[in-house]
């Protein structure tokens, strides 16, 4: 069963996450963050990871806190279901187009964390939410679920589309990622003998 439950409690926020990676990207979210839980569905639905995110936090501050928590409790989650990653395909890719955006992801399953970000967000809010945020959870999302992360926006003008992009094309690698290998059952993708 590949599946997690994460809750993480600090002084700033609260996050219950749960995830199945092997599900139909059924998604249910509730951060309190209107443009976030957006991109989480997103995030869900592209990816077929069903996702349920209950999230309190310090919004009297920012929605900093919230967001990058998010990642972090993902992350983790993410981990847990993985489990030793026998069987799993491990790399996964994608280029994905938005109207007058093209967002290229690729990313390793290889238990080291590594952001390789370069996107321009053109205005720094999309309505209330911090466009700065969309890279602090990519962020926290590698560093927590150990993952070798580059995204790249080929070109694009409307924040909107590069954030939306940018979740979807991270979606749609992490679902080829995180499949079965049919060629592969029963042992690792790696030559080391661990991930």
């Amino acid at each position: 069963m590949r599946k997690a439950q994460i809750i993480r409690e600090t002084a700033e926020t609260k996050i219950d996450v749960a995830i199945d990676l092997d599900g139909t990207g059924r998604y249910d979210m509730q951060t309190g963050v209107g443009f976030f839980d957006h991109m989480l569905d997103q995030l869900s639905r592209h990816s077929m990871i069903d996702m349920t995110v209950r999230a309190k936090g310090d919004y009297h501050i920012d929605d900093h806190h919230t967001v990058e928590d998010t990642g972090i409790a993902l992350g983790q989650a993410l981990t847990k279901a993985l489990g030793d990653k026998t069987g799993i395909r491990r790399y996964g890719s994608c280029l994905l187009p938005m109207d007058d955006t093209l967002v290229r992801c690729a990313l390793d399953l290889s238990a080291r964390p590594f952001l390789v970000w370069n996107v321009d967000l053109p205005s720094p809010k999309i309505g209330s939410f911090d466009t700065e945020l969309v890279r602090e959870f990519f962020q926290a999302l590698s560093t927590h679920g150990g993952i070798t992360l580059h995204i790249d926006c080929l070109h694009g003008f409307n924040a909107h589309h590069i954030a939306e992009a940018t979740f979807k094309s991270v979606a749609r690698a992490l679902r080829e990622a995180v499949e079965p290998d049919p060629r592969a059952a029963g042992s690792l993708p790696s030559t080391k003998g661990a991930l």
